[in-house]
């Protein structure tokens, strides 16, 4: 029988169907809020250090103020052992909190924490890393802060839906000058010419941190980094492409667009990344 998802809401533990969050929260009224997702692999979080440092930063790029982020790894460790949920997710969101709704940031508002940890099953996710999946382009709508990892997501939302749509598992995103930047939910890599190409870090992409570990891997296995960002005219020439993210690891693209990718099968590169 599945655990069903606890959570943990200013350090009071609870079911999160509980949960209740009131309509003035300036989360649900503005999307002024950031979030975090982790892994947890054996009762423990995955990459930790880098998710929280990117909390901070997506805190002080808003300015949310107040938060004690070591408080904050102790209640989420702290749920995940209540379950305990050896194999899960868990789910951070901080916003500006509670106030009349006026756009200018309320005074003397606390932010509203809450956390929640629930059962991840990767065994889906885990055959379409073995097969690779399909994908297709939309173009990038997002706000100019993409860097930032706010709850406003509604340009994600409407991209992965054209996604689905299509009968593909994720968007490629492209900026008016045909540039990919990355998915609706994960990092984009491409394999050309024997080097990783992917976007810089900046305004236009998130700081992924399943990206960040690909970079240190790619160096073990000497293969060359390139920064910059991939153009859509050049995927006919790209061996490889794949997206990375917390949920999807390293996962294999074998079509854009109903076009296949290098061989039309997950790529070496890939292969010996995912290993």
């Amino acid at each position: 029988m599945s655990l069903a998802p606890l959570a943990n809401v200013h350090g009071q533990l609870l079911p999160l169907s509980e949960v209740r969050v009131s309509v003035l929260d300036r989360g649900f009224l503005f999307g002024d809020a950031v979030y975090e997702v982790l892994r947890v692999y054996g009762g423990r979080l995955w990459l930790e250090d880098v998710h929280f440092a990117r909390l901070e930063r997506s805190l002080e790029l808003i300015q949310i103020h107040g938060i004690d982020l070591r408080q904050m790894r102790a209640r989420a460790k702290e749920t995940v052992a209540a379950g305990p949920f050896p194999e899960a997710m868990v789910y951070i969101q901080v916003t500006r909190g509670v106030a009349p709704r006026r756009h200018a940031f309320p005074a003397g508002v606390a932010p509203f924490e809450l956390l929640w940890v629930q059962p991840y099953d990767d065994s889906a996710t885990a055959e379409v890393r073995r097969v690779g999946t399909s994908v297709a382009l939309q173009p990038d709508i997002r706000w100019g802060h993409c860097d930032v990892k706010s709850t406003n997501l509604l340009a994600n939302v409407l991209a992965m839906q054209a996604a689905q749509e299509a009968g593909c598992s994720e968007a490629l995103l492209y900026l008016p000058d045909g540039s990919l930047t990355e998915g609706t939910h994960s990092s984009l890599f491409g394999v050309k010419d024997g080097a990783l190409v992917t976007a810089p870090n900046g305004p236009d992409i998130l700081p992924g941190c399943t990206r960040g570990l690909l970079f240190r891997l790619a160096g073990k296995l000497g293969v060359p980094i390139q920064e910059r960002m991939l153009h859509r005219d050049e995927l006919p020439g790209v061996a490889e492409l794949f997206l990375s993210g917390t949920t999807s690891e390293v996962l294999p693209i074998v079509r854009v667009d109903g076009r296949p990718v290098g061989s039309g099968a997950p790529g070496p590169v890939t292969r010996a990344l995912q290993q």
